[in-house]
């Protein structure tokens, strides 16, 4: 008998086996929209009776949609900040606040930075694009930037291999501009001028990505909408919006805008399926904090800016055809940091300068088909003399504000009370000890690295 044909056999069997392998856990190609300022509720499959988001709603049926996601942060700043790096924002320095316009600093360390011209996300903090650019992804960012007007903190300098949009935080729809005298409408680091409006613009820059790639990519978009001045697509009266406007606007208008940036999404979806990679591509939905007024939170309290639940839980929306199970609703508690270690680990990517990501593989966690596990998540956000601080373990979670010298904390039960209505910390003084304790340990450990 010829021995050496059963070990031939066996080894077609285990490159076969490794063939398959590699089949069921191919390296996807990431498109990640991130809107700004967008409500918990504030899409139609997320309760908002006024919304008119077919595509979205439309994207959560063919895929997961998380009900207890959060940010990391209150304002955009931050939050950015959490999902570039995988880290907490207070560990960057000075990025707890968005940037003011202008490259303003906010608070001491913020102003600190901004005086030596250092307020940005450094590049040795940066991690997802490097990670993914390593692991051979091309990687590309069309949209709001707010992560430093410094050219250090580029994006190209943040492992972006294209970038073509804004700077700041406040742009005009229409003129590109906000108000200062920085020019914060961008092509790779050369200031530009285009005609149009900004929702579209980005998406146009999107949709040529996606026709003109031809390698794994990292597509980035985060999109302006609906953060003010509320404006919408028909809208251009040939002048910057008025300043003392800008931050004033109806239900009806941010109807609108969430309206266009859905026909947008439209596109950007469209634009996969024409070229056949809806089954190769993992695209993400969600929105970089809670909503300020107009904008929808409920059942949620607070806004914007506030470490209540209606200032940092968002919407999360995640599709990827033949892996995520259709109709999937999770409880299980993630954050937009988590989905930094996902895009890295489903691309075999690592993050670069040896940085120890804070965030989980949460996509992995619920792919596999894991029961929910209690989390422990934590935040700080400064502005000015005033200081939030919170932390949720498990269901219960306790919340600190201090301004003006006035301290207040409460703590709430998540479980029964999502409106954050009812304060234990009189009734359950042994928990509430106990989770004050467990922010200040976490304090202490996320110092700042400058």
């Amino acid at each position: 008998m010829n021995m050496a044909c059963p070990v031939r056999f066996a080894l077609l069997l285990l490159l076969l086996a490794v063939s398959t392998s590699a089949h069921a856990a191919p390296k996807p190609n990431i498109v990640f929209m991130l809107v700004d300022d967008m409500g918990y509720s504030d899409l139609s499959c997320y309760g908002a009776p006024d919304a008119r988001t077919p595509n979205l709603d439309r994207l959560a049926v063919q895929g997961l949609k998380f009900t207890q996601f959060y940010a990391m942060g209150a304002e955009c700043t931050p939050s950015r900040t959490a999902i570039l790096s995988g880290r907490h924002p207070v560990r960057a320095g000075g990025m707890e606040c968005a940037i003011g316009t202008g490259n303003v600093g906010r608070y001491d360390d913020a102003i600190r930075l901004a005086d030596q011209h250092a307020l940005g996300l450094p590049a040795d903090q940066a991690a997802l694009a490097p990670g993914l650019k390593a692991a051979g992804y091309r990687t590309a960012v069309f949209g709001k930037w707010h992560l430093g007007y410094e050219p250090r903190f580029s994006p190209l300098k943040q492992g972006f291999d294209e970038f073509t949009g804004f700077l700041g935080g406040n742009v005009d729809y229409f003129t590109h501009t906000e108000l200062s005298d920085i020019a914060v409408y961008v092509k790779g680091d050369n200031p530009i001028e285009r005609k149009g409006y900004m929702t579209h613009l980005i998406t146009d820059d999107a949709v040529e990505f996606i026709n003109r790639v031809d390698q794994r990519f990292f597509l980035y978009l985060p999109y302006s909408v609906p953060h003010f001045p509320f404006q919408g697509p028909d809208d251009d009266t040939g002048r910057m919006y008025p300043a003392d406007q800008f931050t004033k606007g109806t239900r009806e208008k941010y109807v609108e805008m969430l309206h266009d940036m859905d026909l947008c999404i439209g596109r950007v979806l469209d634009a996969l399926a024409a070229k056949n990679l809806d089954r190769e591509t993992l695209v993400v939905f969600a929105s970089d904090h809670g909503a300020m007024k107009p904008g929808r939170n409920l059942p949620l309290n607070g806004f914007k800016s506030s470490l209540l639940e209606g200032g940092v839980r968002t919407p999360c929306i995640v599709r990827w055809p033949g892996h995520i199970k259709p109709g999937t609703v999770s409880t299980q508690v993630g954050s937009l940091m988590d989905l930094t270690a996902s895009f890295l680990h489903l691309a075999g990517a690592k993050p670069p300068h040896d940085l120890k990501l804070d965030g989980i593989d949460i996509l992995g966690h619920v792919m596999s088909g894991k029961p929910d596990f209690a989390r422990t998540l934590h935040w700080r956000a400064r502005r000015g003399d005033r200081t939030w601080k919170a932390v949720r373990d498990g269901d219960l979670k306790y919340v600190y504000k201090i301004e003006g010298g006035k301290e207040e904390e409460w703590m709430f039960d998540l479980s029964t009370d999502v409106s954050e209505s009812n304060d234990l910390k009189a009734t359950h003084a042994k928990e509430f000890t106990r989770l004050k304790s467990l922010l200040a340990k976490w304090e202490k450990e996320v110092k700042p690295v400058r």
